[in-house]
């Protein structure tokens, strides 16, 4: 006879949580450290700016339920944050070892995908064909 078993889930669990909330308070030290800028909770984000650009990577950086930038911080970026704040929510303290398996391209990486090539500034913005009018 064995004993019973104990499994341990580490995504979307308590465990993950914790790790969010840990970086979460990572990503707010560093940002009170640095950010120069106003420091506004936008879309459900602590949004600092004024990071100075080594302090983050590419044009802004979320940890946990942070974002860190310099002026990166339009409507349409932050709702792509807004999905890696998710994503880090999911799978806690993993998600920078997922994210660096991945890769370092955006267009192959399954968490930049998922939050959005184009809103991640990765991709041009899409513009809408103009419709033309006929039959005056």
């Amino acid at each position: 006879m064995s004993g019973p078993t104990v499994r341990i889930r580490l995504t979307d669990s308590p465990i993950s949580r914790a790790g969010y909330w840990w970086a979460t308070a990572v990503g707010f030290t560093w940002g009170f450290i640095w950010s120069t800028g106003p420091v506004q909770v936008r879309h459900g984000l602590i949004v600092f700016t004024g990071m100075p650009k080594w302090t983050f990577g590419r044009g802004g950086s979320c940890v946990g339920g942070c974002y860190l930038t310099d002026r990166n911080a339009g409507d349409l970026v932050l709702g792509h944050e807004v999905v890696h704040q998710r994503q880090w929510r999911t799978y806690g303290m993993l998600f920078p070892l997922l994210y660096l398996i991945a890769g370092r391209d955006p267009l192959g990486n399954r968490f930049e995908i998922e939050a959005g090539l184009e809103a991640g500034g990765y991709l041009p913005k899409q513009r809408r064909a103009r419709q033309h009018r006929t039959g005056r």
